[in-house]
């Protein structure tokens, strides 16, 4: 069944042209400061880390630095581990949970893998709580050759040189209700295509590559995150988001066609996390927390398994 909802940009039925994504853009409002909520965090790594420039995204009088954490002591006989957080910038447990995780466990593993953590991929995105690129453009169904998106084109440069040493791949997203609110009837919208009403499953969840699924290392995460917040069930069709749920928390995407930022390095292991914040049975920093739970389970898998 299809389902009308009014966008107010945009004439229904019809795609959005030049006209309409200027009119979004200048409809978003700056809500948050990159440079104070992620920047400085990173730069108080520096004695720890190293940090690296990978590039920068010019918006007007705005410039956004694009910033990696690297182990100090990068070692090339060492596998890779990537940690990506903001590809969607209103997903902020995805930015502090990458933050949260360089500064309470990333040195534990120094000289024992390497580590990439890219905290914040999209910061126009952070800054304006949205999903999308100021060009209206889903940065995480970019990321592939010339790319349409310029943080999505970046951080695959970043990558390139590292495929095939990359071990494991850790991205971090979350659901708000803005999804359901926002987000697919702007979605819908701007495609041109009528706005159908979905659901935002209730807790954590996990999504595999279904090209090279991984279950083991999957239903380690969900066990560790299972310690700290609550893992999203099943709808009555034993689905989530309309994919089907294979293992308790756990569906299937094929990454790399799609575009997704965790098909791009190859990796043994990859999963993207999933965690709802306005679910009243959570906290803000719960979701952090679970982030950071996350990454720790499936940086110790792959150790494990290598």
């Amino acid at each position: 069944m299809q389902h009308t909802r009014t966008y107010p940009i945009g004439t229904p039925g019809a795609p959005w042209g030049d006209a309409e994504r200027a009119a979004w853009r200048a409809a978003q409002v700056r809500q948050r400061s990159h440079a104070d909520d992620v920047v400085a965090r990173i730069d108080a790594l520096r004695d720890r880390f190293d940090v690296q420039a990978y590039g920068s995204l010019d918006h007007g009088d705005r410039s956004y630095p694009l910033l990696a954490i690297r182990s100090r002591d990068w070692n090339p006989a060492l596998p890779v581990a990537v940690v990506t957080g903001g590809v969607h910038g209103y997903e902020t447990s995805g930015v502090l949970g990458a933050l949260e995780f360089a500064e309470q466990a990333g040195e534990g593993y120094a000289g024992r893998i390497n580590l990439l953590v890219v905290p914040c991929v999209s910061p126009w995105g952070y800054e304006h709580v949205q999903r999308w690129n100021a060009d209206a453009i889903d940065p995480n169904r970019s990321f592939r050759d010339n790319s349409p998106a310029p943080e999505s084109a970046a951080l695959v440069g970043l990558l390139a040189p590292l495929r095939g040493a990359v071990l494991v791949h850790v991205d971090l997203h979350e659901t708000t209700d803005t999804d359901e609110s926002e987000f697919r009837p702007a979605l819908a919208a701007r495609d041109g295509r009528p706005f159908e009403p979905g659901g935002i499953p209730d807790g954590f969840y996990l999504v595999d590559d279904s090209v090279r699924p991984q279950p083991a290392f999957q239903q380690a995460i969900i066990e560790a995150v299972a310690r700290v917040t609550h893992i999203a069930p099943a709808d009555e069709n034993g689905e989530m988001i309309g994919a089907k749920v294979v293992a308790p928390g756990v569906i299937e995407y094929p990454l790399a066609e799609l575009g997704l930022c965790a098909g791009i390095t190859g990796a043994r292991y990859v999963t993207t996390t999933e965690v709802y914040p306005d679910s009243p049975q959570t906290t803000p920093a719960e979701c952090n927390a679970a982030q950071v739970a996350s990454i720790v389970a499936a940086l110790d898998y792959a150790l494990a398994h290598r």
